[in-house]
């Protein structure tokens, strides 16, 4: 079984997944989870007569669900309709079921807390630090990932200033920054870190998130100095500020003997710390 294809178990059940690499999202076979839902003796045909009912309703998820080759019970490979996380939860909320309830009142909830957050800033700060604890970061690596959140947003507003277009043009000139200090794609730093959905910054090390820190602190100021008013002006900049990071990394390494870039993280180290002391 690849990272590509995969059986996550809920309630000791086998959900079949399959990872898009390059939408970097997870999909769930909806007729798998229909049938924990539901202990319906053919789940296909209940998903059937629900997604003939959710197309009359003009419901957009089913609409928009789209189907991939998953090994079926005989082996083979075949057509399954599958939904991404937010699609999948959509789909559980029309489905009548106890087993339901717990996941509609997650929604509800996080609804809430999103509302509380846009209202009062610093309370997604301290959910932010309270689930990076409950993670077992250290308190020093929280302090330091809330300030590279700060770094980054300085980053892109300075890139809003001078018109780079967030989504696409973001991601460019992220991965500029990114190749330049560390040697590594995006992609390909998420891969040698065996990462999926998993946040990048989330799984570096101290010395990983300062050096990131430094491309990206680096590539804020130069870009208020030279004013950048083209794309292709803002991608030389991302390289500078992400080369400069990338000097210091060497100089590291050439130190200490070490790679800086590494496939731990922070969590890992202090979990192999507190393994030892046990």
């Amino acid at each position: 079984m690849t990272k590509q294809h995969a059986v996550k178990l809920f309630e000791q059940r086998q959900v079949r997944t399959q990872w898009d690499d390059g939408e970097e999202k997870w999909y769930f076979s909806i007729v798998d989870v229909v049938a924990i839902l539901t202990e319906s003796i053919d789940a296909q045909a209940y998903w059937r007569k629900l997604k003939q009912r959710l197309k009359e309703e003009g419901n957009e998820t089913v609409t928009n669900c789209h189907a991939l080759k998953m090994s079926a019970a005989d082996g083979k490979m075949r057509l399954t309709d599958v939904a991404d996380t937010e699609q999948l939860f959509r789909l559980i909320q029309s489905v009548p079921s106890k087993k339901a309830e717990p996941f509609k009142h997650w929604l509800a909830r996080v609804g809430r807390e999103r509302i509380d957050e846009i209202e009062d800033p610093e309370i997604g700060i301290d959910r932010l630090m309270e689930t990076y604890h409950k993670k077992g970061y250290s308190r020093d690596w929280i302090n330091q990932r809330l300030k590279s959140i700060e770094v980054r947003k300085d980053l892109t507003d300075e890139w809003d200033k001078s018109g780079v277009k967030k989504g696409l043009g973001y991601a460019i000139l992220t991965d500029e920054i990114t190749k330049a200090w560390s040697g590594f794609s995006v992609k390909q730093y998420k891969r040698f870190k065996e990462l999926k959905k998993e946040n990048l910054r989330d799984n570096m090390t101290n010395l990983e998130l300062v050096l990131n820190m430094l491309a990206e602190a680096t590539t804020t100021e130069i870009s208020k100095e030279k004013k950048p008013k083209t794309f292709v002006e803002n991608k030389k900049i991302a390289q500078q500020g992400g080369t400069i990071a990338g000097n210091t990394r060497k100089e590291i390494e050439a130190k200490t003997g070490k790679k800086v870039v590494s496939k731990l993280s922070a969590i890992k180290i202090l979990s192999n710390k507190n393994k030892e002391i046990e």
